[in-house]
């Protein structure tokens, strides 16, 4: 069958391969559609197996909520650059991995990838991304996906910062169902975007890591000269008062609230519990953040240009 620019034009619409590889899957093929679909699946494997090993520490996160507020997912896929992570077809492919997410039933990255895609069940979740990682250009990787199930009354929000840099979920349970639970919901996610909880309250924080913590304030007090002379209840006064502040920086419900400073995150809750008529508590809350955890590559610029430049 002859190659012509509508044949061309078909596979690509197809596969969203560029336009020389549809040309050439389809000259190898003899013109057949699908086993140029072939072709460019097994190709578009090997090249992702070639930018397997590349780091991937830019990318998005990604939030979506059911429309009734049944279940939430949270999703960060990455890519080796920034230039990439700011592309339309980078975002909307984020977008629906969030969506598939959203009613996945994996129980882990494993699983999730050998999923049927929801938009193409011919396809699994893994032959999209490679077909993406062909397409696009770059290294992909679907790094992580988090899900909320709401088994109780209350409200599930969401929040993204910076255009999917910082991604936030947040569980809220309240017997009203009154608008303002989003809000509030919505105003928490930019607290923990902000502030970076790592406990709800102090109830929630492990006796090991209380003492961890107190170790290293230990250590730092007594080290200090200006703390030689001072009676060993001061000290140990000054080790607790430290422990404390370190806590409050670190249990959200303790934080200040920073659009009322004048109030904690716990007083602002209850406050907004009042309005509502009835007792609202924070469930739980998730935080991601895009490439948090994996070592970047220190690219020295100038050495590269030259390493051109001199062969």
């Amino acid at each position: 069958m002859a190659v012509t620019p509508a044949l061309i034009k078909e596979l690509r619409e197809l596969t969203g391969s560029g336009m020389s590889d549809c040309k050439k899957a389809l000259d190898e093929t003899g013109g057949d559609i699908q086993k140029a679909i072939e072709y460019l699946r097994e190709n578009g494997l090997a090249a992702a197996a070639k930018k397997a090993g590349r780091i991937a520490a830019e990318g998005l996160v990604a939030c979506v909520i059911r429309p009734d507020n049944s279940r939430a997912a949270m999703v960060e896929v990455n890519s080796e650059t920034d230039f990439v992570a700011i592309n339309a077809e980078f975002k909307a492919y984020v977008a629906q991995v969030a969506d598939q997410a959203l009613e996945s039933k994996s129980t882990d990255i494993e699983q999730f990838l050998e999923e049927k895609w929801n938009l193409d069940p011919s396809q699994t979740v893994k032959d999209v991304l490679v077909n993406k990682v062909a397409t696009i250009g770059e290294n992909l990787t679907i790094r992580r996906i988090e899900r909320f199930t709401k088994d109780a009354p209350g409200v599930l929000a969401s929040y993204v910062h910076g255009g999917g840099k910082i991604g936030v979920l947040v569980e809220l349970r309240c017997t009203a169902d009154n608008p303002v639970l989003s809000e509030l919901g919505k105003n928490l996610g930019m607290q923990i975007a902000a502030m970076s909880p790592q406990f709800k309250g102090n109830g929630d924080v492990c006796p090991d890591f209380i003492e961890k913590e107190r170790a290293i304030i230990a250590a730092a007090v007594k080290g200090d000269e200006a703390n030689a002379k001072k009676p060993e209840n001061v000290i140990e006064k000054m080790i607790e008062g430290r422990v404390n502040k370190q806590l409050k920086e670190i249990c959200l419900l303790d934080q200040e609230y920073v659009k009322e400073p004048e109030l904690t995150v716990r007083q602002y809750v209850e406050k907004i519990s009042k309005e509502v008529g009835a007792e609202i508590t924070v469930k739980r809350f998730l935080r991601f953040e895009k490439g948090e955890g994996i070592e970047k590559v220190q690219e020295d610029f100038a050495a590269e240009v030259s390493k051109v430049v001199n062969g």
